[in-house]
């Protein structure tokens, strides 16, 4: 193993250790509402573990997330859970990610987490748009802490302004 690879996995590893512990911990501190929920692990793989995936770009991860959360949360409300629905949210949310180019695997299972849990509107706030914002921010400081370590001339901090401000 290269030593860039070495300090890309450790740089992975830190970034999501303290952003999902940060999100836990205040999951746990009871007061300030839900910050953590699953998808967010698959999450941190994406962005600390291969952020030049495209998959891993702000509005895939913040997109992604946001509408697939509103359509688990529009059938949570508006249908009977069962088998056939959880598919059918999936599905859809699948479908619109792709037209709207906001794919996030990680967002594919909102839908099945919201309407096993019957979560509510507020649940599009807290965690869903506050939790994937503070990813993405870290995504971003990680990427350019990463630069900093390993030094290329010809890139320098330019992939990490680029994955701030990538739009694909």
């Amino acid at each position: 193993m290269h030593s860039e690879q070495i300090k890309s996995a450790l740089i992975a590893g830190v970034f999501s250790t303290f952003v999902l512990g940060f999100l836990a911990w205040l999951n746990y501190m009871g007061d300030y509402g839900i910050w953590l929920m699953a998808p967010f692990g698959a999450t941190a793989v994406l962005v600390f573990g291969v952020p030049q995936s495209p998959l891993a770009k702000p509005k895939n991860v913040i997109g992604g997330h946001m509408l697939t959360a509103m359509i688990g949360v529009v059938f949570s409300y508006y249908s009977a859970d069962s088998a056939i629905m959880i598919g059918l949210a999936v599905g859809i949310a699948i479908t619109l990610m792709m037209i709207t180019k906001t794919i996030h695997p990680a967002a594919g299972a909102n839908p099945i987490l919201i309407i096993e849990s019957s979560q509510s509107w507020d649940f599009l706030i807290m965690p869903v748009l506050a939790g994937t914002v503070f990813i993405v921010v870290c995504g971003f400081v990680a990427t350019w802490f990463l630069e900093l370590l390993i030094e290329t001339k010809h890139k320098k901090t330019a992939y990490a302004v680029s994955f701030i401000l990538s739009t694909q």
